[in-house]
């Protein structure tokens, strides 16, 4: 085989995928974008024996907070003993972070074979006729190989796009559905109202299964309690407002709920609280079902849990928050925590935003909590905001707003505006804080904790 033929099919000479050639293989079918429907996975799957067959899975769907939801339960059941997966999207540190296993990412030359793998099953589709599968497909085919592979005991697994025909919706052995805070999420496709994306998401609930929801607003509510019942599924209410707050600060909160007493996770904010509730009530459920979960790994776990990106507080001088606040109902939660945490201070930002979000909305919920605002182009150029019209529409709301060239230097320009007690926020999209918290570990003179 030839150079040009290796680097065209992405296959070396032993038949294995370099890293880097398993990521141009992936950007490459990427380009061809997204389509919903369980057709292609499942015959990619198929092809591959079903590996997702072996596994069984705890699926969380949801807006905002799915993420946090899924670090601590998964978290937990590690501190249990259990061999714990975590398929989950976006990626804020590095690409591999979307495939962990008890926290540690995927290795990257397991990441290529397995890609190989997968690939060559895409290619027995495509030799049949059958539509080639999309990059998140593939993605998630690699997914349930890896954990096959690793002998998982459980999979905690993040819906990418609502629920109903995401691709992750494959799956049958599924022990416990959760939803985090639902709210108006990719309109048009996923609905245009509120229970449509209610319904749409609520599409992860299947015969068997057991379910859990954090707070939602009373017609997504009705939505989640009809689906859960038309599939058998009892359903959970958690009640983030009967936890008892005994301490909080940037640095971490500490609470009780139910018959976990003096529980302490080292996130900030309120909406954490809601967060590691909803896992609670989750490891309640999986309690009852007859897995041994400890108090004392409920305890080790929600400590040791971090998610980076998500009101990630630096103790540096200015303090440094970054946070992927990217929708309206994500603002509302920053909004609030800046106010609780950094009462009466209006605070320096560093923002980058995609011109598909709702970045106006994002402007006015934040408004009254900014000084001034450093704008950059974010990593995607085709799918950013241009930093200059985000100045523009900065100063429409009053907010004194300049570009900057680079993360690196908004971020200075940010540092040396406060004073040492000051606050830098970084907040608009998690596409680029990854830059940030790397800028800032080096700046503290801490190692990145990046699960390696």
């Amino acid at each position: 085989m030839s150079d040009t033929e290796t680097e065209v099919t992405g296959i070396g000479k032993d038949s294995r995928m370099l890293y880097e050639e398993a990521r141009v293989y992936l950007d490459g079918v990427s380009k061809y974008g997204s389509v919903l429907g369980l057709d292609s996975i499942k015959g990619l799957l198929e092809e591959l024996g079903n590996p997702q067959k072996d596994l069984t899975f705890i699926h969380i769907a949801g807006t905002n907070g799915k993420g946090s939801i899924l670090a601590y339960l998964s978290t937990i059941l590690t501190q249990a003993g259990y061999r714990t997966g975590r398929y989950l999207s976006p990626t804020v540190m590095e690409y591999l972070e979307r495939f962990q296993i008890d926290g540690t990412y995927m290795g990257e030359d397991e990441f290529a074979e397995i890609t190989c793998e997968v690939k060559r099953a895409a290619e027995r589709l495509t030799e049949q006729g059958r539509p080639s599968p999309t990059a998140f497909e593939i993605e998630t085919a690699i997914a349930f190989r890896y954990f096959q592979k690793r002998g998982c005991d459980y999979v905690v697994l993040e819906a990418g796009l609502g629920g109903l025909l995401d691709a992750t919706n494959i799956v049958e052995n599924t022990k416990l559905c959760i939803f985090a805070s639902i709210s108006m999420d990719h309109i048009g496709i996923l609905g245009n109202t509120l229970e449509e994306i209610a319904e749409n998401k609520a599409g992860i609930l299947k015969k068997g299964a057991e379910a859990v929801t954090g707070s939602q607003p009373l017609c997504v509510l009705e939505v989640l309690k009809k689906k859960a019942e038309e599939k058998g599924c009892p359903l959970i209410v958690a009640e983030p407002d009967t936890a008892q707050v005994s301490g909080r600060s940037l640095k971490g909160q500490r609470f009780s709920y139910k018959e976990y007493k003096d529980m302490e996770i080292s996130l900030a904010g309120q909406h954490q609280i809601e967060n590691a509730v909803t896992a609670l009530e989750a490891v309640r459920v999986l309690c009852r079902q007859g897995v041994k979960i400890s108090q004392e790994a409920v305890r080790r776990g929600l400590k040791e849990t971090r998610w980076p990106g998500r009101f990630t507080v630096f103790a540096g001088e200015p303090t440094v928050i970054a946070d992927g606040a990217h929708n309206e109902d994500a603002a509302k939660r920053l909004a609030q925590n800046v106010d609780m945490l950094l009462p009466g201070k209006k605070v320096t930002a560093v923002m980058g935003v995609f011109q598909d979000k709702e970045y106006k909305k994002i402007i006015t919920i934040m408004a009254p909590y900014l000084e001034f605002v450093y704008t950059i182009d974010l990593p995607n150029r085709e799918r950013t905001l241009g930093k200059e019209e985000l100045c523009e529409q900065l100063k429409k709301h009053g907010i004194q707003s300049e570009t900057a060239e680079s993360t690196e230097e908004a971020l200075r320009l940010a540092k040396q505006r406060e004073k040492k007690d000051g606050a830098v926020l970084a907040f608009g999209s998690l596409s680029y804080l990854g830059e940030v918290i790397r800028l800032e570990e080096k700046s503290c003179g801490k190692e990145l904790e990046d699960g390696r």
